[in-house]
């Protein structure tokens, strides 16, 4: 059965692309068309794809919870939204084409009824009970709040509600008139500012299951038939029976209903059905997890498990089911494509696009280039320029292909170009251009753009109660936005509250007078009194303060200012080649630092600037950036990283980096013998060493450069007093870029005032998530199954234990629990050089499992560290290890585990509780 289904998953007459348009025009002519895929990464392409082949035909995406079969946490909320939302569309079959991911499929869901009989429409002119509006939102699983800021959440404020609704991209503002609805406007969840007016909105449930008493009374009933005991000694029984969903209540989804519903329930009976990639092989896959989860998770008494039957189909339903729609072969009505050849871009040759040029000599077929974005088009059209080739603008597909163009360039989603036989076109990506870098669809779609200002000035991060400062009456607290008529109409205002009672009402048009208080903790903060000299004595003694650091920095800047540097010059060509090597797309806060680093060097004044960003957000790639500029203008580099190991990770990364460059780099450290160390600087002084790399080694009277150019300091505040009075003389001389993630009070005051550059790398890199962080009783199940999800995809742990003295011990524990982990041991009593050569191994990955007393006495992670099972350490190491954590593309996890039954020091307690 399954073998019939999937004869067209080989697909060999399609490459490339060539699928989705095969879909799209298969989807033109059988109507509504459905698409299980294998992996939810083709199951996205397939969207965007088919959406650009075809414009006009409605595409959906039924996304995945994203989490593991009985995963203890609840989906993000905005996949529920777009999950209902999808839903919803599927059952009113308004969709023409549905790509669901094969694990997603077997997923039961809420059957239709439930998804009809909890949707409601509000349309503008129409009557509203605002009472009744509050009872059937808080049953539809609504959130009363504040500030509604995320879907699923409502508000309100006398004569104005505001709705967030599941499955729509912006909420929207009820503004009424007695009990009418006046209007309906959207609005923006950050600025709170209207939008624009629409007649009506849909609102959806905010869960896939119903809380209301009903629901809960199914709950109560399918849950005492199905798990033997007190149900009554049950966490979720009772939370649930209390109105609450607690986390990870997903699963528990067919409690609620008499019968479950599947995929297959909402599909309209016309629909035709493809598969797409090896489904039966995902399907089994996936099946296989959920028994094996079940398995090792099943013993837990306290969180009873249902059988993976009743909330998954199997694969043999699965295929039955869908016996019961019609089928597309998409490789028998697919039209017949075949791969391009070689047509990569070589930087270093004299003609970079000769395989191009070559390829479109030989081939009789029309040519589309594809670029990824407007700004990529343009790029592109100016390189082909440079080397004779002059592309016809070209809209679309349907536009190509009516034209007579033998060359068109255009913007595309495609992942991969393929040609079309029978049609004589051929669609050439950046895929196939510059095949050695790494670049993602989703960047491109990211409508939000970073502003260094938007971090003090964003109002959906201000909470009542929140200390703010304003620029003419100092500190008071934010307590929330209000509707004042001034007799000019209704406005809305920020109300801050002073001391002795007093309020200031600031219109939210001049939002950019108040700050967020950064002084010390939130609740110390002083709150000053209105029309009182509190905060102009502050003012007074900061401008002190200024002009006292101003006098110290004086001689340098002034001879910095009145020094005419080295203007760097930009080879354009070689940088291009250079940039090639990086493997991945440039976050927007990333451009901007490398250009305004690479600006500040060709201006011909010496360099002073500060890179500010926090673990993984790309600093070193702008050093990287600005030092092939330096050694491209036959300058010289000093790189200075505060400690032995960091300095040897930095070597190792400008090694690969500049491999295939002939540039030679040399490293000053204790590891390197003092033959090395003679012969480094012999070459630096003679200027044949372009880059070195050190600790405070490089800052010593016998280090000289001949024509030293730029010098890159990595985290400048773990360097002594001597060192930092070092670097202010090199200052004065050379371009300096400094790099970190927590500049010291005194430089981010320099940078902020202005007396140095600075840049701010605000942006995560594509798909790095958010830390997930529990603190949870101390267990052994919940570390090894943390440990082993984490060991499964050859990522590494941080273990923290805090006493020395039975770190020997724990490490026995853990040898015996995780028999499949490389276990390693680091403390801060170990001899320096056995620390060394522990961290060593470890970041050569010889070891996966780190036992450690906390990761500030070892140095900066260097390696895919996402889980973290601490027994008991301070806040300072845990958020440490979360740092190292974050920059992962997989969401790193942080488990903190107090020991059971065992007596901590006060001292630790305390920690625990702030951590807590």
């Amino acid at each position: 059965m399954s073998a019939v289904i999937e004869k067209n998953a080989s697909a060999a007459r399609l490459h490339g692309s060539s699928d989705a348009l095969a879909l799209a025009r298969a989807a033109q002519s059988k109507r509504p068309a459905v698409v299980f895929c294998a992996r939810a990464t083709e199951a996205q392409r397939l969207k965007d794809e088919i959406a650009w082949f075809t414009p006009q035909l409605a595409v959906l995406l039924l996304p995945d919870w994203e989490t593991l079969p009985y995963d203890g946490f609840s989906p993000h909320h905005d996949l529920v939204s777009e999950r209902l939302a999808t839903l919803y569309r599927i059952m009113r079959e308004d969709f023409d084409v549905a790509i669901v991911p094969a694990a997603t499929a077997l997923t039961r869901l809420a059957p239709p009824s439930f998804l009809a009989a909890h949707s409601f429409f509000l349309k503008a002119g129409e009557a509203l009970d605002l009472d009744a509006l509050r009872s059937q939102l808080t049953l539809a699983g609504y959130s009363h709040v504040t500030q509604v800021v995320a879907p699923g959440e409502y508000c309100v404020r006398g004569g104005l509600v505001d709705l967030f609704p599941m499955g729509s991209a912006l909420p929207y503002r009820l503004d009424l008139f007695d009990s009418e609805i006046e209007s309906i406007r959207s609005f923006d969840a950050d600025t709170q500012r209207t939008l624009y007016k629409v007649a009506e909105i849909r609102l959806l449930p905010a869960r896939e299951f119903p809380m209301d008493e009903a629901g809960r009374n199914q709950f109560r009933r399918s849950y005492r038939d199905a798990f033997e005991g007190d149900p009554s000694k049950s966490r979720i029984y009772k939370d649930v029976s209390n109105g609450v969903a607690p986390a990870g209540i997903e699963y528990y989804l067919p409690l609620f209903f008499e019968n479950t519903a599947t995929i297959f329930d909402y599909l309209p009976k016309g629909a035709t059905v493809s598969m797409h990639g090896e489904v039966h092989v995902a399907l089994t896959e996936f099946w296989r997890d959920a028994q094996g989860r079940h398995q090792l998770l099943a013993g837990d008494r306290a969180r009873p498990l249902l059988p993976p039957a009743e909330i998954f189909l199997s694969v043999e339903d699965f295929f039955v089911r869908a016996k019961a729609f019609a089928r597309a072969d998409i490789e028998n009505d697919a039209p017949s494509a075949h791969a391009l050849p070689e047509l990569a871009v070589e930087r270093r040759a004299a003609d970079p696009l000769h395989r191009l040029k070559a390829f479109l000599a030989a081939t009789p077929a029309r040519v589309m280039l594809l670029a990824e974005s407007p700004g990529r088009r343009e790029t592109l059209l100016q390189y082909l320029a440079e080397y004779g080739l002059k592309p016809e603008p070209c809209a679309g597909f349907e536009e190509f292909r009516r034209s007579v163009s033998r060359l068109a360039l255009g913007v595309a989603p495609l992942l991969a170009g393929f040609f079309l036989d029978a049609e004589g076109l051929c669609f050439v990506t950046e895929s196939e251009l510059y095949a050695g870098t790494a670049r993602s669809r989703a960047a491109r779609d990211r409508k939000a753009v970073s502003s260094v200002e938007g971090m003090l000035r964003d109002l959906s991060e201000l909470r009542s109660g929140d200390p703010v400062v304003h620029v003419q009456h100092g500190i008071g607290r934010y307590r929330g936005l209000v509707d004042l008529d001034l007799g000019e109409g209704a406005a809305e205002f920020l109300q801050l509250e002073y001391a002795e009672g007093n309020k200031l009402y600031v219109p939210v048009a001049q939002l950019h007078s108040i700050g967020r208080y950064s002084g010390g903790p939130p609740e110390q903060a002083p709150l000053h009194k209105l029309g009182g000299d509190q905060w102009d004595k502050a003012k007074r003694k900061a401008a002190r303060a200024v002009r006292d650091t101003a006098a110290e920095l004086l001689n340098l800047y002034a001879r910095r200012a009145t020094r005419e540097g080295h203007a760097f010059k930009l080879n354009q060509h070689d940088y291009e080649a250079f940039a090639e090597g990086f493997g991945f797309e440039e976050t927007p806060d990333q451009a901007a630092a490398i250009a305004s680093a690479i600006e500040s060097m060709k201006s011909g004044k010496p360099m002073d600037r500060l890179i500010c960003g926090d673990v993984g957000f790309g600093k070193t790639e702008v050093a990287l950036r600005a030092a092939f500029v330096a050694v491209d203008d036959n300058m010289q580099v000093a790189v200075l990283a505060p400690t032995t190991l960091l300095a040897e990770q930095h070597f190792n990364t400008f090694s690969d980096r500049f491999a295939d460059w002939p540039i030679r780099l040399a490293e000053l450290s204790r590891f390197k013998s003092g033959k090395e160390t003679a012969a480094a600087l012999q070459g630096l002084a003679a200027g044949e060493v372009d880059i070195a790399i050190g600790t405070h080694k490089l800052l010593q009277k016998d280090v000289k450069f001949k024509r030293l150019g730029l010098v890159i300091v990595d985290e400048e505040h773990r360097f002594g007093v001597r060192q930092k009075e070092a670097l202010k003389a090199l200052r004065a001389e050379v371009d300096v870029l400094t790099l970190t993630a927590t500049p010291i009070p005194r430089t981010l005051a320099m940078s902020l005032e202005g007396l140095r550059d600075l840049s701010v790398i605000a942006t995560a890199p594509e798909r790095r998530l958010a830390i997930r962080t529990f603190v949870t009783p101390y267990s052994q199940g919940i570390i090894r199954e943390a440990a082993l999800r984490e060991l499964k995809r050859g990522g590494q742990i941080f273990f923290l234990h805090n006493d020395v003295a039975t770190i020997e011990v724990m490490r026995e524990k853990l040898e015996k629990l995780l028999p499949e982990a490389r276990v390693a041991v680091a403390h801060g009593q170990m001899r320096e050089r056995d620390l060394e050569r522990v961290m060593r191994e470890f970041l050569q990955q010889r070891h996966n499992l780190l036992l450690c007393s906390r990761p500030g006495s070892t140095s900066p992670p260097p390696t895919p560290s996402s889980s973290s099972a601490p027994t008991s350490s301070g806040w300072r190491s845990c958020t440490s290890c979360a740092g190292a954590s974050g920059a992962r593309t997989i969401r790193p996890t942080r488990i903190s585990s107090p020991p059971a039954r065992t007596r901590s020091p006060p001292r630790r307690r305390s920690g625990w509780k702030r951590s807590r």
